[in-house]
């Protein structure tokens, strides 16, 4: 696929010419939105390390070359984190040899005598270098753990295996989610799946739940003890809001009998709608959204007023999938110039609605090499959506920036709210200060 190509010529070279395309194009990659967080997995927003001890009580012991643990001393310095990673630093024999792995259990148990509690879990975090080796980190695990007496479990720190079929961040859900045992199962109680930051509470998704019996919605994020964790395989169904925690769903299907239902985050308002009614048809119960509706469907009306003379630039580093947000937007008759993001044969349908509404839209690969002497359109003012679009216009005036990335997950009706808020907000305040006569930098 080349760099800027609209929508309507990507269409029309067809599907298996751009999986091609992108296969060809794979031996040099320019990884800007993963540079934005240091390139690793583990180093930024809730990466393989945070996701990895989740878990109230739980340590994580580091296996690594010194360079690989170096972002984890920032980690280190919160509160929530403090006494809580641990290293065995490898050597060039180790490198070599994998010797380091004789050393774990040993590691293990003085990280126990160590610690003034016993840990509720040991994470066990490696590295590229044991992806490379080829390690069986299961059997390093079981007998760690038998030395241990305490759970332990691996997660994996392979950047090389981020576009994988199994990513770290797939493999670190199921990891600790194997952690759960069977249970009687409770009838008001459901997990949401997913999002490691949680759920944004004032969704109507907790509102609707509760409306129909399920007074006992458990998250990752919301557990403050390991009991708490432990409870969620009390859960009568999990709702899993994530692609990535969709294979640790299925696991728990298998296991524990606990069956799943999958949502999307979605800013479409009647395709929310729709995922509500599904839902409401999956428990056998109807739930009464209209006037949340209502609502999402008004401020989206009253942002094409706001939003008036300004285009959009969507990027793929932000709390929703750039093209299906895209999409939202053009629906509401909102310009989108450029969308920021890889394009894969599941996004089709939404490229095929995108250029039936504007097919110039213009597609940029956050991957291709070319994208290092990107620069963006200046003659227009730009809503930037997503950190990474937000980059690429970082010096550019008249740019309204919304990195939308939020404490916590926004969703349905109540996220497309907070959503235009947060456009609004930024597009008032660049005209403000340029009607100030203050420096035209945007926010």
């Amino acid at each position: 696929m080349k760099i800027g190509q609209a929508v309507s010529e990507i269409l029309a070279e067809g599907q298996d010419a751009l999986q091609s395309q992108i296969a060809e194009t794979r031996n040099l990659i320019y990884s800007s939105p993963a540079t934005l967080a240091y390139n690793s997995p583990g180093a930024e927003g809730y990466g393989v390390k945070r996701a990895g001890l989740s878990i109230p009580g739980s340590v994580m012991l580091i296996v690594s070359p010194g360079c690989c643990g170096r972002n984890t001393s920032e980690l280190s310095e919160r509160p929530e984190y403090r006494q809580r990673f641990f290293y065995l630093t490898m050597d060039e024999t180790d490198l070599i040899t994998g010797r380091h792995l004789t050393k774990i259990p040993e590691a293990v148990e003085e990280m126990i005598a160590f610690l003034p509690e016993k840990p509720s879990v040991i994470m066990i975090c490696i590295t590229c270098v044991d992806a490379l080796l080829g390690t069986d980190m299961d059997r390093v695990c079981r007998k760690a753990e038998a030395a241990a007496g305490v759970p332990v479990r691996p997660c994996y720190m392979y950047a090389l295996t981020r576009e994988g079929r199994k990513p770290p961040m797939v493999h670190v859900r199921q990891s600790l989610y194997d952690l759960l045992e069977k249970r009687q199962r409770k009838v008001h109680n459901a997990n949401i799946l997913g999002f490691f930051n949680g759920v944004d509470q004032d969704s109507e998704l907790y509102k609707l739940l509760k409306s129909v019996g399920v007074s006992q919605i458990q998250t990752l994020k919301d557990c403050e003890t390991p009991e708490d964790f432990y409870a969620m395989a009390e859960a009568n169904f999990n709702l899993v809001l994530y692609l990535e925690a969709l294979p640790a769903a299925e696991d728990l299907y298998k296991r524990l009998n606990i069956p799943f239902i999958q949502m999307n985050q979605l800013y479409q308002t009647d395709k929310i709608a729709a995922q509500y009614e599904a839902l409401g048809r999956a428990l056998g119960v109807n739930f009464d959204f209209e006037a949340d509706q209502k609502q999402a469907e008004a401020v989206f009306s009253h942002l094409k007023d706001t939003a008036s003379g300004w285009q959009f630039a969507v990027g793929e580093v932000a709390d929703a999938n750039p093209f299906e947000l895209a999409l939202a937007l053009l629906r509401e008759g909102l310009q989108v110039k450029t969308i920021y993001g890889t394009v894969v044969s599941e996004y089709w349908p939404w490229l095929t609605k995108i250029a039936a509404l504007d097919p110039e839209v213009r597609i940029m690969d956050n991957t291709a090499p070319e994208m290092m002497a990107y620069r963006p359109d200046t003659s227009v003012p730009t809503v930037a959506i997503g950190a990474d679009a937000v980059y690429y216009y970082r010096d550019v005036p008249r740019t309204a920036k919304v990195a939308w990335r939020n404490s916590r997950q926004p969703f349905g009706f109540e996220g497309v709210k907070k959503f235009v808020q947060a456009i609004e907000e930024a597009i008032v305040s660049v005209n403000l200060k340029k009607g100030k006569g203050g420096e035209d930098e945007g926010i």
